[in-house]
């Protein structure tokens, strides 16, 4: 099978020489027939699901049916056999802000979602004027998801940093990822869960074996933590923006402190680790993750592609690109579904943007 990065460039090479003509209205022209050949080739090699999307976030699966959480605050429901979109709304008791990095972010299917209709979100509000975030539970009835209890609540936000990434552990614990909101002196204060990665029931309690007596907290040092994900043997890892590159993967153990802002890149001190991967003066901005046969999938915002960390010899390789800024990864059996986040204030809208795609892996 030949790959998306080299059959894709002969069409950006002809959308180049269209730039070149004389006349406007033929180079108008010839510029969209060729994005029509461009998302042709695109297709064919990675299939477009669903297009025009509004800045999805997160990426659910329940037999053929994808749920998707979407930043503006609404869930959009599409048939993975012919695409077709289904917006469903969301009630919630405290209005859903988005503003900057924030609004509805972290979405993910109950466990026994089949019979109880429900799901775990995290999303951004606004109380007495300060920003924050909380984790609640949805249940769906018809095409609208509803509150159904609060798990918790005033989890510091801001217009950057609010993290929002939630995962149901093997453990079966919920984990979630809290920006430090922009304030990096909040990373190392135990007192505040901004910084952190939250462990708790799946009924909002504090498990009695977190690492922080009486606390949600289960890592701590971190800058902006976006991705999570396990590798079959339990191993906990996690992918995490740096301050100006120094992007990161890290191995997460209970109660260890990952550095921010003390030490960032391969820098060290006592007490406090250094990641298994960072990306040096390139820049990722790594997002949702996801393993496979010891590779960690990671979809990249800055970067604008998914690449492949390779824990047997800490090799990286690229999967995929050319179709701009990527938010999440699922990986089910040998086929990744990512989703497109051009539309989100600092991407470049592409025709149909945003997009929900499904590639074949290939060992």
């Amino acid at each position: 099978m030949i790959t998306l990065k080299k059959i894709i460039f002969p069409a950006i090479f002809v959308l180049l020489l269209s730039a070149c003509s004389t006349e406007n209205n033929q180079q108008d022209e010839q510029t969209e027939q060729n994005e029509e050949e461009a998302t042709e080739v695109f297709s064919r090699q990675a299939e477009v699901i669903a297009p025009n999307l509004n800045v999805p976030w997160n990426i659910n699966k329940h037999d053929n049916t994808f749920y998707l959480s979407q930043r503006p605050g609404n869930i959009i429901k599409v048939d993975g056999t012919n695409g077709t979109k289904t917006e469903q709304n969301i009630e919630v008791t405290k209005d859903i802000l988005q503003t900057g990095e924030g609004g509805f972010l972290g979405f993910i299917l109950a466990p026994d979602f089949y019979k109880s209709r429900e799901a775990y979100a995290y999303h951004t509000y606004e109380q007495q004027g300060e920003v924050l975030n909380r984790i609640i539970v949805l249940k769906l009835n018809q095409n609208t998801w509803t509150e159904e209890r609060i798990l918790l609540e005033g989890i510091p936000g801001g217009r950057i940093h609010n993290g929002g990434r939630i995962k149901i552990g093997p453990d079966g614990k919920l984990y979630a990822t809290a920006g430090d909101a922009g304030n990096a002196d909040n990373a190392q204060n135990l007192e505040t869960l901004a910084g952190k990665i939250l462990r708790m029931n799946l009924n909002g309690t504090i498990p009695a074996d977190n690492p922080f007596e009486d606390s949600y907290v289960y890592s701590y040092g971190h800058r902006n933590p976006q991705g999570l994900a396990w590798d079959t043997d339990g191993t906990f890892y996690s992918s995490e923006h740096g301050q100006t590159a120094h992007d990161e993967i890290n191995l997460i153990e209970p109660g260890r402190n990952y550095g921010w802002p003390v030490i960032e890149g391969d820098e060290t001190a006592p007490g406090m680790v250094s990641p298994i991967y960072q990306t040096g003066d390139t820049t990722w901005a790594p997002s949702g993750i996801a393993i496979k046969d010891r590779k960690i999938y990671v979809s990249n915002l800055r970067g604008e592609q998914i690449r492949i960390f390779n824990l047997n010899d800490n090799s990286v390789s690229t999967f995929f690109e050319n179709a701009g800024r990527m938010r999440d990864v699922l990986i089910e059996g040998d086929t990744l579904y990512t989703i497109t986040n051009n539309r989100d204030g600092r991407g470049t809208p592409r025709k149909g943007d945003d997009k929900l795609i499904k590639i074949a892996i290939e060992e």
